[in-house]
Parts: structure tokens; sequence; C-alpha cells
């Protein structure tokens, strides 16, 4: 049965995940846990949100290699922020539900957004290539591009066979 994504309970505590991470990310003197290292964001943010870590880590390293800092503006005014590119058409949701955009820098905040966003895509397409594909565009031809790509990277550090 597909799950939807999270509740605005379950989405109140990953924002509370992500307030955490970036206010460890920030040095807060009351946060007395160490920063979790981005594996440990991956596992933990493909484990709430029900979708694959690997999946995750294959489209950071599509987007922008894994480098946290990255900032992409696009021809069509929009921007992309952090390892996983999440665009501006998002700021204002993310808003909405306690997370600045200035927070995508933490690696651990991206991913964790991420995780939601593709979750989305799921619950509208399934477990499927379309759904990450759909991460990227909703465009049928940039979509089914963007998962081949993504299907490419995970065949190349051999956690898929070629044609699955």
């Amino acid at each position: 049965m597909q799950t939807p994504p999270a509740s605005l309970a379950s989405r109140v505590r990953c924002v509370l995940a992500c307030a955490f991470a970036l206010c460890t990310a920030l040095g807060n003197p009351g946060v007395a846990r160490a920063a979790e290292t981005a594996d440990e964001c991956f596992e933990k943010a493909g484990a709430y949100q029900g979708v694959n870590p690997l999946v995750l880590r294959a489209v950071a390293w599509r987007e922008s290699k894994g480098d946290a800092a990255a900032i992409n503006h696009n021809t069509n005014g929009s921007i992309d922020v952090g390892q996983l590119q999440i665009n501006s058409i998002h700021f204002s949701e993310l808003a909405r539900q306690g997370i600045p955009h200035r927070a995508l820098i933490d690696p651990c905040v991206n991913i964790f957004v991420a995780a939601w966003l593709l979750k989305q895509k799921m619950v509208r397409y399934g477990n499927t290539w379309r759904a990450i594909g759909a991460y990227h565009s909703e465009s049928p031809h940039e979509r089914d591009a963007y998962a081949r790509s993504i299907q490419a990277i995970l065949v190349s550090w051999g956690q898929l066979q070629r044609g699955h």
C-alpha cells in the first residue's frame, strides 16, 4: 500500500529534525550532540520518508556532485540550492513549514527536504522511475531522461543491474 507523504504531525517532526540539524551546523551551544554526517542524514531521511537513500545519494551526485554549497541560477529565474538542488518554487511551502530557504545549505536539512519532495512524487507516481524523474521535472522528456541518468549512476556504483 502506498503511504502518503508525511502528515502535518510528521512534517512537524521533520521540521524539528531539520531545525536540530541547522542548529548543530551553526554551532548552537544548546545542542549537545555532534552534527550528523551527511551519510547518516541520507539514511535517516530515507527511512523517515520511505524513500531509498541510495536514490537520494544518486540525486545528490547528479545535481551537484554532493556539493552542499551549490547554488544555481536557472534561465527561468528560479534558483536551486544545496547538494540536492532544491528549487525556489518550493520556498514558500518550506517557509510555511518553518524552514527558511537559507537553511537549505545545511546538508542534513537539504537531504530531509529532498526526501520529502521525492516522497510526494512517489505518492503521485508510485515507487517508480517516473517518480524519481519527476523530482527534476514533470515534463515527460526531461523526466524520463533524468530518471535514466539516476539509473546510470546507480549502475556505475554497482547498486543496480543494467535494464532494471
